[in-house]
Order: structure tokens, then sequence, then C-alpha cells
């Protein structure tokens, strides 16, 4: 026993060395050579209990700017540029008064900057899945059927006071009233003149009218056979009834038009040149003196889609051709789908055709710059220089007086090139069922549908026509607009039931003196539909793609971006 406790004590003491001589410094020794890829490393040092750990910094925004290289190019925008995450500034050629109406229109509604390089600017990519920033996201769009919305949970601001939103369509008037007595819709656009009495004697219905702020007219491709001849233009002026077309086929309210623009927009309309009084007996003269060949037939084309400027088409597409033969012209009616006839007038191949125009926002250089001043819209063939110079003088001009005398140039002119005949400003409304809470519409067809409360989960809308798309950059027309308007947003808004301009994405902004330097403030915590947060490059990429033709996502559907180059003149980097 006592041999095994003096071993066990003799063990102890072994073990005991051992852990002292590991506690002592180790003496010095010649430093190895440590491997290539291998550092020495240091402890990171512990933070004392009154030092909070450092956060990594974000990364500082980098702001994108697209800047043409001298105005020489033609068009309005000199440079647009992010000056930080919340701040834009647009820098101009030349003045323009009108540049916050403009921006204001959505079809330069701002998307993700990544979600549109994602898609490459597609149009038909865009409204498979649209990301907005705006009150309803897209459920579904069933071709042919109908476009369901869903509320938006994060939208920025009022939010809708029902889940679901439904468009769908129909070309016949009587088909959307029917539906609407029924019960099957909530709202309709563009009810028949004939049926505005029937309506507003039903208590379970309500008639809303909408100002004439529009434009009918008889259009000519001035270089096509037989129009490219200005006296065979100015006879078929002098050969139609406006007045007799406005008295059978529109609603109270309407007016014969005396120019392309209506009376509420001045400077722009006035009575210093009135249009031709009808005169068939002056008009087959003038038809003869141009060698005009009566036994040809002419194609007149149309769309059989009821607008308010065009309530019947199909009934004065007929009274035209009545007209005409009157005074010996044989005329053939041309129904076309309207995509299709859009896509096809726009492209300048179409010879006669009925069309009009609605306000895009309150001012006339939506009308006669768009129209006639308008390098990329090809409808009336060839612009006319004479034209062309005041309606962009005028476009520069804040003085009222001063812009009124180069319109009655225009107008003037007009009158005697004879691209288009002005008909009518059409009154129109739209209805919906009693039972529907703040339902309005605007002179600018800008239904704010989320303000509305239809008593329910749903409210369903029934309007012309099925939109050719939901991403609007490259969009004319009324239906694809006002779906796109549920969806996407601008820098500015107009205000619900108005064409008076109001906050928007931007919550502000400043102008220079001369009206060349415009510079909005952002919104903050903005989000678009996929999560991503709205910034100042999302503006810069947005109006980027329409302006810049090289720009990667310059695409849309046609590649045409008409209102761009109506509203901004030539693109950048175009061929």
């Amino acid at each position: 026993m006592f041999k095994r406790s003096l071993f066990t004590f003799v063990a102890l003491l072994v073990v005991l060395s051992l852990a002292l001589a590991a506690c002592q410094p180790k003496p010095t020794e010649a430093p190895t050579q440590p491997p290539a890829q291998e550092e020495p490393t240091k402890a990171p040092e512990q933070p004392t209990a009154t030092t909070a750990p450092e956060q990594p910094a974000a990364p500082a925004f980098e702001g994108m700017k697209v800047e043409a290289p001298n105005c020489d190019y033609g068009g309005e925008l000199k440079s647009i540029e992010a000056m930080d995450a919340q701040t834009v500034k647009f820098t101009l050629c030349y003045p323009d008064p009108a540049f916050p109406s403009k921006v204001a229109f959505n079809v330069f509604a701002i998307v993700d900057s990544e979600y549109l390089a994602q898609v490459g600017g597609d149009s038909i990519k865009m409204s498979d899945a649209p990301v907005g920033t705006g009150p309803f996201k897209l459920k579904s769009w069933v071709r042919g059927d109908s476009i369901t919305f869903e509320a938006n949970p994060d939208y920025w601001g009022e939010k809708p006071k029902y889940q679901t939103l439904i468009f769908r369509w129909s070309e016949q008037s009587a088909q959307r009233l029917l539906e609407l007595q029924s019960g099957q819709v909530d709202g309709i656009d563009n009810p028949a003149p004939e049926d505005f009495a029937t309506i507003e004697a039903d208590s379970n219905l309500q008639l809303i009218p909408r100002d004439p702020l529009n434009i009918f007219y008889i259009g000519f491709n001035v270089d096509l056979a037989p129009f490219n001849n200005e006296k065979v233009r100015q006879a078929f002026a002098m050969a139609i009834d406006r007045k007799k077309i406005v008295d059978n086929y529109y609603p109270e309210g309407s007016e014969v038009a005396t120019v392309f623009v209506p009376p509420a927009l001045k400077p722009g309309w006035s009575d210093t040149n009135p249009w031709y009084e009808y005169n068939p007996e002056m008009a087959k003269q003038l038809l003869t003196e141009a060698g005009f060949d009566f036994n040809q037939e002419i194609k007149l084309s149309f769309r059989n889609v009821v607008r308010g400027y065009l309530p019947t088409p199909d009934k004065v597409a007929q009274e035209i051709q009545a007209q005409l033969a009157e005074i010996g012209v044989k005329v053939k009616l041309n129904q076309m789908e309207s995509a299709a006839f859009i896509d096809s007038t726009a492209a300048g191949n179409e010879a006669f055709y009925l069309l009009g125009w609605g306000a895009d926002y309150p001012d006339a250089t939506n009308f006669y710059d768009y129209h006639f001043a308008n390098e990329n819209n090809k409808q009336f063939g060839t612009l006319f220089p004479d034209i062309v110079e005041p309606i962009r003088k005028a476009a520069q001009i804040a003085d009222a007086a001063e812009r009124q005398k180069l319109y009655d140039e225009v107008n003037a002119k007009l009158k005697e090139h004879v691209p288009m005949i002005p008909v009518a400003h059409g009154a129109s409304a739209v209805a919906f069922t009693a039972s529907v809470k703040n339902a309005m519409t605007g002179p600018l067809s800008n239904e704010p549908f989320f303000i509305m409360d239809p008593g329910k989960d749903t409210l369903v809308w029934m309007q012309n026509g099925e939109p050719a798309a939901i991403y609007c950059p490259d969009e004319t027309d009324g239906e694809a607009l006002r779906a796109c308007q549920q969806i996407f947003e601008t820098l500015l808004l107009f205000k619900p039931g108005t064409a008076e301009v109001g906050p928007g994405l931007a919550e502000s902004y400043t102008v220079n003196g001369d009206a060349t330097e415009y510079v909005f403030t952002l919104r903050k915590d903005v989000k678009f539909h996929n999560g991503a947060a709205l910034d100042a490059n999302d503006v810069v990429a947005s109006f980027k793609a329409q302006w810049d033709a090289k720009d990667p996502n310059h695409k849309g559907r046609t590649g045409t971006f008409e209102y761009f180059g109506a509203f901004f003149g030539a693109f950048l980097n175009a061929e």
C-alpha cells in the first residue's frame, strides 16, 4: 500500500512540473518561413463596455446621368441626372412651360430600373408581370376576356377601399348598358348618346358627363393618291356637312369643330380662321379642276370602337360615305381591328381614315405638336414646314397673346393644306351603378378607381376594347392607357376628376426662371410591386429607355414611342 501511495505521489509531481513548464515563456528561436499562401493574423480587438461594434457603411449612391452632347440633335431634353437618391434634374434645350403636365401623363411612368433591364423594355414581357408603384397590381390577364387587378397593400398613398378591380370590354354600347342595368358590371365607359336619358331616369344608375376636351377628324395621308393633291383635300373639306354629323350622331353638349383644338384650350383655339363652309357644288368643281378620277373607289378606314370624340363610328362612316356619294365620289368602308388600325395609321399606311384625340394634358401643345410637328407620327405623311415652325415656336413661349398669334398662323395653314378635316368636339360620359360612391371621371378620361367605393370587395368596369399592352410608353390607345394607370405612376399626377397637376412620385419640384431646368424631389419609402425601393436612378432609366434610341431597353411594342417624340422632339442617338 505504501508503494502504491509513493507511486501516486511521484506521478502527481511529474504532472505538476509539466503544467508549470507549459506556462513559462518560450526561449527566442529563429523564425521559420511560413507557407507562401499564409499571412499572419491579428486577433480582433474586443469592444469595451461603452463602445458599440462598428457597422459597415452603406454604399454611396451612384447617380445615373444621360446627356446629349449638345442640342443640335433636335430634341427638347439636354440631360437627366440623379443628383442624389431622392433628387432628379431635367435640363432642357429650350423653355417648356407645359413640362410638368407632360411628365404627369402616364406613358412617362416610372419603373424599377433593374426589372426594366431584366425584361429589356419589352412591352409584352412587362405586360405579363408589370412592376409599378400604383394602387393596384396585376393578378391576371385572360386575353380576349378580362383583366383582374388586386389592391396593393403596400401602396404609399390612399389605399383602395376594395380588394379586386376587373376590366372587361365590349365594342357594343348596347351590350355595355345591358350589363350595367343587370348588375353584371359596376361602371361603363361611353354609353351611347341615345342612352343618356335612359340612364338619367334610372334611380339605380348614375350618369357622369365629361367635358368635350377632344377632337374628331377625318384624316388624310398627303403623300398617298389621290390625297397628294391639295385641291382634292380642300374639295373633300367642303363636301362634308359637319353640322349634320354632330346634330344626328352626337349627344347634347357636343360642338361642331372650327379648328383642331377644343374651345377650352386657349391659347390655341380662336375663331380667326374658321373652317370651310359646307359647299358640295364648289367641292365637285374643285375635284374636276384637280383632274379627280370619279370612277375610282376610295377606301375609308376606321375602327368600330366608341370614343368620346366619336360615339358611333360605324354610323358616322356611313354618313360620310353618303355625303361624298352626293358629289360623285365612291367610298368603300374598311372596318379594322382597333390595334391594327392604330398601328397602320401611325405608320402612314392609311390614305383616308376616321380618327380623333382626347387631351392627355390641358394645353394646345398636346394637340398641335403631336399631330403636326411630330416626325415620329406618319399618319398625315410629310410634315408641312410652315405648320411645324409656328407650332414649335409657340410651345416655347409663356405669353398667351404671343402664343395665340402663332396658333392663328397654324390654323390658317391647316385650313390651306388640309391634312385633316376637323369635325366635332364630342361630349361623352361614363355611367355607374348608384351604389358606387365617389364615382367620377375627368376631362382626360383618367377615372380614379382606387378612391371609389363599390360597397363590396370587387368593382367591375366595362370599357370599349381590350388593351394592346399593360406597359404604355409605346402605346397611344385609351384602353391601354387606362389599364396602365392602375399599375404605374408618374412624377406628378393629375388630381382625381380634373386636369390639374399635383404631387405624384415626386412630392415637389422647382423650376428656374426660364423654364429650362426642373428639379424633382422624390417621396421616400415608395416601393415597387416587387419590393424594390424607388430612387432617382429609376427615373433616369425610365426616361432614358424612351429617349435614347440605342438604349437596350428602347424596345416597347412597336418601337415607335409616339408620345415621347410628340412631347419632346427627336430621340437621342436616332439613326
